[in-house]
């Protein structure tokens, strides 16, 4: 939810300029893939929307659209989704300390299967497709968690060591033929991000440090994975997860529907970064006198030790695509990871993590991020809401967007070349937008 001036000359974008070559990479499931393809696996790379429509929302930026009507509400596009962006690529999955000590277990989403992660006797964590090699049972029910010194699936006990070899198969032990070697749990790749934990469903997609290299020297100074989670809520938002994204990429919203927020940072503050990568981000400014996004502006944590001047006065705000919205504070990392259910449901698990100093004091007291985000959360999220009935409307059709959506463009011009079977990468260099000749700007 950040204010962006749109990009251009006179504007103050950061990062690398735009390497056009990166828009026509071909993309299979966010990795691009050298097997030629058939008429109808290309076809099967598509996605089920007029390819027209994602044209206009590839113009530039001041002539485009938005994405399809259909991307939004048509069920068949969020079963794409689910295969090509959630199942087909790096997506997060949780954060490491849910999964800290050997032994420790756990079955999250992934597209429209799930995946156990484990974490071995030897500090490994390890990602294995939920799926009993015997008759497919699930390892672990999405979501649940155990700690014991093997997998064991629950239907007729086949057992697995943490790294995923067969150990036992009751009826198999002596029999011909069998070979419990080749029947081990299917390993996924899985990486630790900063605390985070991403999964590549497709075990084909390009290493996860490519795709962040540019944002992982923003995060660094934060330090998310030494900060102890202080705050947890988890919403059921009937809306789409692309409008959910979208919403947190302006504030052109904000004086309408966020008082508490345009008190503490002025909403047309913040730039974007203009450094490529599978991301979109920007900052935020505090107003003067304010430590921090609170109810009143003040802290009741410590300031992150890594931080400079210039981190203490801004609130850095990122979208990791396709799940991960990263909100970076002067005094707590607040991280939301959505969950797509259906093209007009979504769970979001948004966690506040604070400096282990500050919640080792006496009396530390969370609340005032917490009680200030799930405000701001909750207008967003009536808000979207909203906006999924209007798009149900038939009439509904692609709306522009102003001169402070220039993220927005960004998220939907990099989801639109992933419907296209393109690589799901936002190029980074300016955005330029041609200069008003109408309605103006709120002021602050």
């Amino acid at each position: 939810m950040f204010s962006q001036r749109p990009s251009g000359p006179g504007s103050h974008s950061q990062g690398v300029p735009h390497d056009a070559s990166q828009d026509l990479s071909l993309d299979v499931g966010h990795a691009a893939s050298d097997a030629p393809q058939n008429a109808s696996s290309a076809a099967a790379s598509l996605a089920p929307l007029d390819p027209g429509e994602l044209a206009e929302t590839l113009r530039p930026f001041g002539d485009s659209r938005m994405l399809p009507r259909a991307a939004y509400v048509d069920p068949a596009v969020f079963v794409w989704e689910q295969r090509r962006f959630f199942a087909g690529g790096w997506v997060c999955v949780g954060h490491s300390k849910e999964i800290a000590e050997p032994g420790d277990q756990r079955a999250e989403r992934v597209g429209a299967g799930s995946v156990l992660l484990v974490r071995g006797k030897d500090g490994v964590l390890r990602a294995f497709a939920n799926t009993c090699r015997h008759r497919g049972h699930e390892l672990l029910p999405c979501d649940a968690t155990v700690t014991r010194g093997a997998v064991v699936c629950p239907y007729h006990s086949w057992t697995y060591s943490l790294s995923g070899a067969l150990r036992a198969a009751a009826g198999f032990k002596g029999r011909p033929g069998f070979d419990a070697t080749v029947w081990g749990l299917i390993e996924l790749p899985v990486e630790e991000w900063h605390g985070l934990v991403f999964v590549d469903g497709s075990g084909r997609a390009e290493p996860l440090a490519e795709s962040l290299c540019a944002l992982t020297a923003l995060v660094a100074p934060y330090e998310p994975e030494r900060l102890v989670t202080a705050g947890r809520h988890e919403y059921s938002v009937a809306a789409n997860w692309k409008i959910l994204t979208e919403n947190y990429h302006e504030c052109y919203h904000c004086p309408m529907i966020h008082p508490e927020l345009c008190r503490v940072s002025p909403p047309q503050s913040g730039e974007n970064y203009a450094a490529p990568g599978a991301w979109v981000g920007g900052w935020m400014a505090l107003r003067e006198g304010m430590q921090t996004m609170s109810l009143d502006g003040a802290s009741g944590g410590e300031v992150l030790r890594g931080l400079d001047e210039n981190g203490r006065r801004t609130v850095i705000y990122v979208n990791i695509f396709p799940n991960v919205l990263l909100s970076l504070h002067p005094d707590y990392v607040m991280t939301h990871r959505l969950v797509p259910l259906a093209a007009d449901r979504t769970r979001i698990e948004c966690t506040w993590a604070f400096a282990p100093e500050a919640a080792r004091l006496p009396g530390f007291d969370p609340s005032y991020a917490v009680d200030f985000w799930d405000i701001t959360n909750q207008q967003d999220w009536r808000a979207c809401e909203s906006v999924q009935r209007g798009l149900t409307s038939e009439h509904a059709r692609p709306g522009p967007l102003s001169a402070n959506e220039d993220a927005v463009y960004q998220f939907v011009t990099m989801v639109a070349r992933g419907h296209l079977g393109q690589r799901v990468w936002n190029p980074g260099g300016p955005v330029t937008a041609p200069a008003s000749g109408g309605a103006g700007r709120e002021e602050e």
